[in-house]
């Protein structure tokens, strides 16, 4: 084979401008020898390096991407690289999950005096990347697997005396002026409940999906004055998430707990929630589904068993019925900015295209900023008019949270955030 024939691979480096790029300089000035396959990006800190420049990098065409920074303990913003290392943890879990291949993506620490491990890395990884040939299966959707289907668990009519009770006291909330107005579940969907005569609108049943905490952000509930909100045991973990977020008040929120044994969806099928344990007020008695005869396929489970690339094809097949219409985005609770990340056009972080490369940056963006948030409440794939069963991404990350840091969103309010904080014992066995 000629010369011109062999593969050069292109790598991407994001690194630390006060370590790792002085380490480069360093291996420049004293002759060190290195392959020239890698592009340098130089940014302020690793805890700064956006995760979108990561998919950006494979989108440009890079065959590689590397991260490097300061060494633990030597970060020039003094923490910056732990808070790093451990968004990097569950961003390495994300991709898996939708097939990227881990062997294209390397983090490494590099001080300013480490102009030998520079040369080394880069040329380890070169070699390496040289050996895995060009990244030709990234968005690949050739031999697409479908997951397994399981039964969801059917919803009991257990309902008609927590029906009544719940009516009665929203009726009473609103009398006595305790509240302006209640957020709870009608027979066509959420309703706005603000006159005391109406609470005979409210039901309870097995159309009572919706996880109605989102409603609480919105302005239009906000000017009504103080809320009530119905909540399901999976949906109330949601209020602990948006305080400790600083999003609402608990204490000028009136919570009304519903039990619930499941309301027929496939998130229930796996739900171990049954009575609210923050509500103000709760009604009903559950009374725990019958176990199956035979358990429901765990599709999470199924789609981890599948090589990188055939994940990387479900996903594929999966995105290219999205249209971005952000039914996701607006059904979530922890979806709160004003502004979104792929509304924004100065620079265009994410192609506002239903493309399927702007489609692939959009769901990682979506599912990221939801790492260690998500309380699983599954509105995202129920509301997805296109059927993506975008919660098993969130379920991933929500396993990479429990693993990793112990930590499970909305169930201890106490808890420090898993992104807002670090140790010094954060793993960190995939770090060159």
């Amino acid at each position: 084979m000629s010369e011109a024939n062999v593969f050069e691979p292109k790598i991407v480096a994001y690194v630390c401008n006060w370590c790792t790029y002085l380490g480069a300089d360093l291996a420049g000035t004293t002759r060190l020898e290195y392959p020239p396959n890698v592009r340098i990006i130089r940014l302020p800190c690793t805890g700064r390096i956006d995760f979108n420049l990561i998919i950006k990098g494979f989108e440009v065409g890079a065959d590689a991407v590397l991260v490097s920074g300061c060494h633990p303990g030597d970060c020039h913003y003094t923490a910056g690289n732990y808070h790093a290392r451990r968004r990097w943890i569950l961003f390495r879990e994300l991709l898996d999950t939708l097939g990227f291949d881990l062997r294209r993506i390397h983090f490494t620490w590099i001080s300013a005096a480490e102009g030998k491990k520079w040369q080394q890395v880069i040329t380890e990884i070169t070699e390496q990347t040289r050996q895995l040939g060009p990244y030709t299966d990234l968005y690949a959707d050739g031999g697409a697997k479908d997951l397994p289907v399981g039964t969801p668990v059917p919803f009991t009519t257990r309902t008609l005396a927590a029906e009544t009770a719940l009516r009665e006291h929203c009726r009473n909330l609103l009398t006595e002026g305790t509240v302006k107005v209640v957020v709870g579940y009608g027979e066509r969907g959420p309703a706005v409940v603000t006159r005391a005569e109406d609470a005979n609108r409210l039901v309870w049943n097995n159309r009572c999906c919706s996880n109605l905490t989102t409603y609480l952000k919105r302005k239009e509930i906000k000017a009504l004055g103080k809320p009530a909100v119905v909540v399901k045991p999976c949906d109330e973990k949601s209020l602990v998430v948006l305080e400790k977020e600083s999003q609402i008040e608990r204490k000028d929120i009136h919570v009304i707990g519903m039990a619930c044994e499941g309301v027929g969806e496939p998130k229930c099928t796996f739900c171990t929630a049954r009575t609210p344990r923050f509500a103000d007020k709760t009604f009903g008695e559950p009374v725990g589904p019958e176990t199956p005869v035979s358990p429901p396929p765990n599709r999470f489970e199924a789609l981890m068993a599948m090589t990188p690339r055939e994940r990387m094809a479900f996903w594929a097949t999966q995105f290219d019925r999205c249209v971005k219409c952000y039914a996701c985005r607006q059904v979530c609770p922890m979806c709160y900015c004003e502004r979104c990340i792929v509304d924004k056009n100065r620079p265009i972080a994410i192609d506002p295209a239903p493309s399927r490369k702007g489609i692939f940056a959009w769901q990682i963006a979506r599912a990221f900023h939801l790492a260690a948030r998500c309380v699983g409440c599954g509105e995202c794939s129920r509301a997805c008019p296109a059927g993506i069963d975008l919660a098993l991404l969130n379920i991933a990350l929500h396993k990479a949270a429990q693993e990793n840091f112990g930590y499970d969103a909305g169930v201890d309010p106490a808890a420090e955030p898993v992104l807002g904080a670090y140790t010094l014992q954060d793993k960190e066995d995939f770090i060159r």
